[in-house]
């Protein structure tokens, strides 16, 4: 049997996000973006943007909205699809408010 060292990085860590998300599995994408940040790995907006995309196929807006919190608290580039896949969770959820409140940062954003 083949044993393997691979030492956990961003982009194993990604990759795991990523495949959550693919999955609708918005719970272990955030446990991984947890152990990530734990294990003193940098959150990056790729893997940022995959975990607000498996709130937004989870339903769970307030979440994928705290990741963009996260993601300016920590000074991670929030991008088209960061602000994208969040306004979708809101659109979803019947939150249009929040949704132009997003847009509005958005564009806000884009200014800067």
């Amino acid at each position: 049997m083949l044993q393997s060292t691979v030492e956990p990085s961003c982009i194993t860590f990604n990759a795991s996000v990523s495949a959550c998300e693919k999955c609708g599995e918005w719970e272990k994408a955030l446990v991984f973006c947890t152990v990530m940040a734990r294990r003193g790995l940098k959150l990056d907006t790729i893997t940022c943007n995959a975990a607000i995309s498996a709130c937004e196929k989870g339903g769970e807006w307030e979440k994928a909205l705290q990741l963009l919190i996260v993601m300016s608290q920590s000074r991670v580039e929030l991008d088209t699809i960061s602000f994208g896949a969040a306004t979708s969770a809101c659109e979803k959820a019947a939150e249009w408010e929040k949704a132009l409140q997003l847009l509005w940062l958005m564009a806000q954003s884009e200014r800067d």
